[in-house]
């Protein structure tokens, strides 16, 4: 069993919302440790003021530094809606997220939040903050505005791409960072790829410092929707950077009744003929060259190569690794991990052992054979908040997950040695409102601590901080 974790707190979560802003399984990465600090961000409010809500970022010096808060008081968040979370992605759930990437070539952090199918809202840190932490006072000057393009890209196409966006995500690979999102409704959109390429670092000898920032590049449209969406587990890269993998599902579309007007917004509503009822396979393709080429099947044939404007299709040969109807309680989005053999781990649920949907690990062994297990000790109930994976830095699969209802949290362990076969609860706690927990997978590679950011309730009754979680795992020793 796990001892219980160190708790740190964030902020307090805006708790009058209708919708969770704080916490979501498709925020890529809402925490994040890089040289040797640890990043979060995240939605709160101006002391007693409720709204509106502002992005806040964290930073705190490991192991055990205080956090220090930046707000960008400048951009106030009003929409109440289940898609505008922040990054650094069901029930009532948030869309409007959050999310960053740090970029470890020239140590800017990048930040994305709050659009449903709307503008790209984006901003970047100066050249250095991440690489050197201790030599910056943290605060809002260190970004830009918000912004609605990416440096670099000023086409007419990225353009028009950039204004319509949902589910962005970064990805640190090698000395870059990838930005990947969703154009298109719900069961009607495509999912596309660009790389900041890090600026080129200034000279010892020179004696001036280089100011100009990195600059995008659009590699192109890697899964392409007809008449359907696919919907990423998410996408992760191999620790030397050589590889990139992604699994996703796939949602049809159904039409109704003015789906082709331009300023439609029926699409936005958490239900409706477009829900998750139409999920449908689990599928998967990997990249050998930072996602131009992907590849897909037992002999890695290439299946779209992104220079020739080819794009990953429903039809693409070999992507589906397991067959799952639509109408079997496949969510969208939930988890995937890869373990340092290239094993690739996903987490969703199905309703095919039965009439009750339960949780599953899907796994893809370094030999190519896929298999799948219901998780015990939780309940994968249909409609209820999405669980999180990781790997720890001994090759643990570790397994948090939320209950649908309870104020509860579950962390199950399956091993490496047991072949990721076997599933031990090792923790459980109370006093967690059902919340999709996120992972700061690096902190847990490097440092074998196990940083769980979730919502947890606090006094007086009926408030909610954000807060992060340090588990630390038990020690392995080579003999």
């Amino acid at each position: 069993m796990l001892s219980d974790p160190v708790r740190t707190i964030l902020g307090a979560d805006p708790t009058h919302r209708t919708c969770t802003l704080n916490g979501n399984a498709f925020q890529q990465d809402a925490i994040r440790t890089f040289n040797g600090w640890q990043y979060a961000c995240f939605y709160g409010s101006l002391q007693s003021a409720k709204e509106p809500l502002f992005v806040h970022l964290s930073r705190r010096k490991l192991p055990d530094g205080p956090w220090q808060t930046l707000v960008f008081e400048d951009y106030p968040q009003t929409v109440d809606d289940g898609h505008n979370t922040v990054q650094v992605n069901v029930t009532l759930k948030s869309m409007y997220i959050m999310i960053l990437g740090i970029c470890p070539g020239d140590g800017t952090i990048h930040l994305s939040y709050d659009h449903h199918c709307d503008v790209l809202r984006y901003r970047h840190s100066k050249l250095g903050v991440a690489t050197s932490p201790e030599t910056v006072n943290w605060g809002p000057e260190l970004f830009t505005q918000t912004l609605s393009t990416l440096p670099g890209l000023s086409s007419p196409e990225i353009t028009g791409l950039l204004s319509y966006i949902t589910y962005p995500r970064f990805v640190t690979i090698g000395q870059d960072l990838l930005f990947t999102f969703r154009t298109g409704k719900a069961g009607l959109g495509d999912d596309h790829l660009c790389v900041y390429i890090a600026a080129s670092p200034s000279s010892p000898d020179s004696g001036e410092t280089r100011a100009e920032l990195g600059t995008y590049r659009f590699l192109g449209t890697h899964l392409k929707g007809v008449s359907n969406n696919p919907y990423i587990h998410g996408l992760d890269a191999s620790p030397d950077g050589t590889r990139l993998y992604t699994t996703w599902v796939y949602r049809e579309f159904v039409h109704y009744d003015g789906w082709d007007d331009p300023l439609d917004t029926k699409h936005k509503t958490q239900a409706g003929p477009n829900s998750a009822a139409n999920n449908r396979d689990i599928c998967y393709a990997w990249s050998e060259d930072g996602g131009t080429r992907w590849r897909s099947g037992p002999q890695g044939h290439v299946i779209a190569d992104l220079e020739r404007g080819e794009s990953i299709l429903p039809t693409s040969p070999g992507i589906v690794a397991f067959e799952i109807p639509k109408g079997s309680d496949l969510i969208n989005q939930e988890a995937q991990a890869v373990d340092k053999e290239g094993g690739v781990h996903v987490l969703n649920r199905d309703s095919l052992d039965g009439d009750v949907p339960r949780w599953k690990h899907y796994y893809l062994s370094p030999d190519g054979a896929w298999t799948q297990r219901a998780l015990p000790h939780v309940e994968g109930v249909y409609g209820g908040k999405r669980g999180q994976l990781a790997v720890s830095r001994d090759g643990d699969l570790y397994l948090v997950l939320p209950h649908h209802a309870d104020p509860v949290l579950t962390i199950l362990k399956a091993s490496k040695e047991r072949r990721y076969a076997e599933y031990e609860l090792v923790w459980r706690g109370q006093g967690f409102p059902p919340t999709e927990p996120l992972v700061d997978k690096a902190r847990l590679d490097h440092d074998n601590i196990l940083s769980v950011f979730t919502r947890v309730l606090a006094e007086p009754e009926g408030n909610v901080d954000v807060t992060v979680l340090d588990f630390e795992l038990e020690q392995t020793f080579a003999g």
